[in-house]
């Protein structure tokens, strides 16, 4: 019995080896630069055997950012859950965000990137999970920011990408150096967000 689940998890195990490594190859280059011979190679695996889990460059890509996607909607669904003020449960799912590790962070942004990329229901599949997994959670907590009185009237699907923009500038080499804990990124995102650039940083009091 250990033999044969031994031979079961082989496969996805492989699999698994493959993804993580087309992972690191897609955050460190541009999709069109990243190559079924790298990702074998970077797998420890023949060019066959990644064809064998994957038919090809782009059904890897796909299966790895939807796989991340839904990955990331899970954990960001908690703070949409919660209960709490509009600002707490923001802060929740951003400070969730800010400590994952760098390239589960970067790979969010690959959406973005490289969506011109692909057509049909591919693209309509990595638009759509991008969506469910972060703009989507933020304007649920938005809109009832907005009816609890938190927040002005507005449009809470603009006010979540623009939450999201702001989110994406405190990400970075630069970022690191100004404010170098993700408490200070978190405190200037929400600041900004819900007071202003004029407003007098609450040093995370709200």
């Amino acid at each position: 019995m250990k033999a044969q689940t031994k031979l079961r998890n082989q496969p996805e195990a492989t699999a698994a080896r493959i993804i993580a490594a087309a992972r690191s190859l897609f955050v460190s280059s541009n999709y069109a630069d990243v190559t079924t011979d790298m990702i074998a190679k970077a797998a420890d695996v023949t060019k066959g055997g990644l064809y064998h889990h994957f038919a090809s460059k782009e059904q890897l890509y796909v299966s790895m950012m939807l796989a991340d996607l839904d990955s990331k909607r899970r954990l960001f669904e908690q703070a949409t859950a919660m209960s709490g003020s509009c600002r707490e449960r923001l802060a929740r799912l951003t400070r969730d965000f800010l400590e994952l590790p760098d390239e589960d962070r970067e790979l969010t942004r690959l959406v973005r990137r490289d969506i011109n990329t692909f057509s049909g229901a591919e693209r309509d599949q990595l638009v759509r999970a991008y969506q469910l997994a972060l703009p989507e959670q933020v304007e649920a907590i938005v809109a009832d920011g907005i009816k609890d009185g938190e927040l002005a009237p507005g449009d809470a699907r603009i006010l979540s990408w623009s939450f999201v923009a702001l989110v994406e500038v405190v990400i970075g080499r630069y970022a690191d150096q100004v404010f170098g804990s993700t408490t200070a990124r978190l405190d200037h995102v929400l600041d900004l967000f819900f007071h202003g650039a004029a407003a007098k940083p609450t040093g995370g009091t709200e």
